[in-house]
């Protein structure tokens, strides 16, 4: 029975520390109106959003709907007495892996906040939106933490000693055009110290500080001393260098200019589509983002902007209330001494020579543990596929899924437990992880802080512990190992709850990885006091029928509901280079009965257009309901100049530019922009020159070739024409348009030759 309790009381544990790191993440304060002046106050802020969308109606850049959420804001900063300046200009920016080159003119607004002499400190969102939904959390949102932000500090007398700007950049989600027009400026970005940034993709969760520029040292120490809640770590950091996201701060912090990145991320499904509306956006959240910029702007006013470079730390928060955090080059020398602690500790703590096997066994049970959970939560992944028959099965509904990968680590963890005898499964487990510490502190310096906090812990305690009386296995022993086991639990545990929040679109199958990792320290607590093998085996058994169970019925819940539907874009494509009209629906799923009812969708999907990134199910659209767009080639040596012509109704030009031109540059305004043909793509460049006043540009292409090719080019409207009602009708409400949205493309060709 006692065993039996042991076993049920550590399960009980690790659920018990998995509903504190969940409540823990989440942001739970917010300030109403009638909070100070000098305060944040997420209430004032959210009403101020509502005076700024106004009908919240999607308004990209160069829309009429952007002009007027513009006016609004101007008139809000006009409020606080500020003259938010609009500035005007075309802006460019060009990303090699998508061989995709994007400009527009837009309007960015400048408020001289605080006015002086010297760099200043830049608060920093953007107003704009995607064109399929209202950007209430991205990035409206951003705008009214800056503008309560700048209030707030209005009403504390402006401190410090530094000038404010807030900018707010217009065309972000069009490929950071506002940012890189502002940076295209020279007298602008000369302004410029450090800059706060605020973003969002979600509605929820704790605002992460998630980037910072290079040599963070001093900037994690201010941030450390002037923020109430802590949501960050130089995990979160190495992450996002693997992502293919960016925000207007990348053009900043490719400046070298000291930058602070902040943004929430929860609740991904509203993300880029008609649910980002103010309803669905968290108030704690808001409060959350704005305290952080209010906080790290204070922290800023009267800091030296030379003193903030620095070397890297690397940094992990604890369930909110602490930072700890060393410089990245003591990390290696701190994890080695911790791994030759731990190592001391095991040999004088031993209690009898173990047989060579069960040596083996005990240094194999961590891999065994990881390897087990990581194969588990692929395979019920893979079953509940199999039964749903949808690429992302738990998109809606994550809980079900979530009890298969707790009940299969849970069996896992008991299973390994038997391997060996407690002392040498407690020295496995440890100096497994104390070698990972050196292996990451030496490689991935920023994953490190999760191995070598709870491996100091563990070397201080664990040392005690093995000249106290019965070793590790005593009272005081065992203390030790479950003091030391349960810190390890909340730094990995509060991994998967950020982790599903950053994952946000997909719940990961291998998040059971760093929850092994946070169990590996519980196995020989079990070990201590075991279960008889039959009962061992009865409980793994049950474990693991629960975990196939619950997966398999996580197949049979749909996978998108009302709250989080697919994602599905509708096109219609007329394209004039071989007569071919056709429907398009995005194929990043299985599409909707209802849809497939309404028009002869093909059975494999395929790329429509040729600025498609993703592949589609296409039906044929019938006549011709549209004139092909124009433009016209005028051919030079190794130059070729090209006048677009869109129609009225253009929001959008687009060329192709095939890899056999050789091409080198492209000119648009004043930008010209080096190119390498060779994407992940075709090799092909796509230029996007994206709001209505491209519908007369002109755009240079400096060549390489000297023989013929075909420039593809053409328009994109928003929406689709009157005779694409029924599949608009067709669409059901467990799906939505997201990102660009529903649009009409035309295209034809130009042939170039001399």
């Amino acid at each position: 029975m006692n065993a039996t309790l042991r076993t049920l009381g550590l399960a009980a544990l690790a659920v018990a520390v998995w509903y504190l790191c969940r409540y823990a993440n989440e942001p739970h304060s917010v300030r109403g109106i009638e909070a100070p002046a000098t305060e944040f106050s997420a209430a004032r802020a959210e009403d101020t959003l509502a005076r700024i969308l106004g009908p919240e109606r999607p308004h990209p850049a160069g829309t009429a709907e952007n002009v007027a959420v513009r006016a609004r804001i101007v008139n809000e900063f006009a409020k606080l007495g500020i003259d938010a300046k609009p500035y005007r200009a075309m802006g460019c920016t060009y990303g090699a892996r998508y061989g995709a080159m994007e400009c527009a003119t837009v309007t960015d607004l400048i408020a001289e906040v605080k006015k002086g002499e010297g760099k200043a400190i830049v608060l920093l969102a953007h107003y704009d939106s995607v064109p399929a939904g209202p950007g209430a959390a991205d990035d409206g949102s951003g705008v009214v933490s800056v503008l309560e932000t700048v209030r707030a500090l209005k009403a504390r007398g402006l401190p410090g000693k530094h000038p404010i700007l807030a900018v707010l950049t217009d065309g972000e989600e069009y490929g950071l055009l506002g940012a890189a027009s502002f940076l295209h400026n020279p007298k602008l970005k000369a302004r410029v110290g450090a800059v706060v940034n605020v973003e969002a993709r979600g509605n929820r969760g704790p605002s992460l500080l998630f980037q910072t520029s290079d040599g963070n040292g001093p900037l994690i120490d201010l941030y450390a001393k002037n923020a109430r809640r802590y949501a960050t770590s130089s995990l979160f950091v190495e992450i996002y260098k693997l992502l293919p996201n960016d925000t207007d701060l990348t053009l900043f912090i490719r400046e070298g200019i000291t930058s602070f990145n902040y943004a929430f991320s929860e609740n991904v499904a509203h993300y880029h589509t008609p649910l980002d509306t103010r309803a669905n956006l968290s108030r704690a959240t808001l409060q959350h983002q704005g305290e952080n910029m209010l906080d790290t702007a204070t922290g800023l006013g009267n800091a030296d902007f030379a003193s903030l470079k620095g070397g890297n730390d690397v940094y992990l928060s604890i369930l909110g209330v602490a930072l700890p955090r060393i410089p990245q080059w003591l990390a290696l020398p701190l994890v080695l001494l911790l791994f030759v602690a731990l190592a001391f500790a095991s040999a004088i703590a031993r209690e009898r020579k173990m047989r060579w096997d069960q040596q083996l066994l005990s240094f194999a049970m961590p891999p065994v543990l990881l390897v087990g959970c990581a194969l588990a939560g692929w395979g019920l992944y893979t079953i509940t596929q199999l039964v749903s028959a949808m690429p992302d099965p738990t998109y809606a509904y994550p809980v079900t899924f979530r009890v298969a990968l707790a009940f299969a680590v849970a069996g896992i963890t008991l299973a390994v437990s038997s391997m060996a005898p407690p002392h040498g499964l407690a020295r496995g487990a440890w100096l497994w992880l104390a070698g990972l510490g050196v292996a990451t502190a030496a490689f991935v310096p920023g994953i490190s802080p999760y191995f070598l906090i709870p491996g100091l812990f563990a070397s201080i305690l664990l040392l005690f512990a093995a000249r106290s009386r019965n070793r590790w296995l005593g009272r005081f022993g065992q203390i030790a190992l479950l003091a030391a086991a349960g810190l390890n639990l909340v730094i990995w545990l509060a991994l998967v709850a950020a982790g599903e929040t950053l994952m946000g679109l997909k719940l990961h199958p291998l998040f059971t990885i760093p929850a092994a990792f946070g169990l590996v320290a519980i196995v020989p607590l079990l070990a201590i006091d075991p279960l008889n093998p039959r009962t061992r085996r009865r409980f793994v058994a049950v474990c693991f029928l629960v975990a196939v169970g619950a997966s398999a019925v996580a197949g049979l819940i749909p996978s998108y509901s009302e709250v989080a539907p697919q994602r599905l874009n509708l096109s219609y494509v007329e394209d004039h280079t071989s007569s071919r009209t056709l429907w398009a629906a995005d194929a990043s799923a299985p599409l909707p009965d209802t849809l497939r009812a309404a028009a002869k969708f093909s059975a494999e999907p395929e790329l429509p257009y040729p600025v498609a990134f993703q592949k589609a199910y296409v039906a044929s659209a019938g006549k011709f309901l549209f004139p092909a767009p124009g433009a016209t080639a005028t051919v030079a040596p190794h130059r070729v100049t090209i006048a677009l012509r869109g129609s009225e109704h253009a929001e959008q030009m687009f060329l192709v530019v095939p890899k056999t031109a050789g091409l080198k540059a492209v000119g648009i305004g004043d930008w010209s922009v080096p190119v390498k043909p060779g994407n992940i793509h075709s090799g092909s460049t796509i230029i996007g020159c994206l709001t209505k006043d491209c519908r007369d540009a002109t755009v240079t292409l400096d060549i390489g070739s000297t023989k013929p090719f075909d420039i593809l080019f053409g328009e994109r409207r928003f929406g689709l024409p009157s005779q694409g009602k029924k599949l608009l009708e067709a669409r059901p409400n467990t799906a939505v348009p997201s990102q660009l949205g529903d649009g009409t493309i035309l295209f034809s060709k130009l042939r170039i030759e001399d």
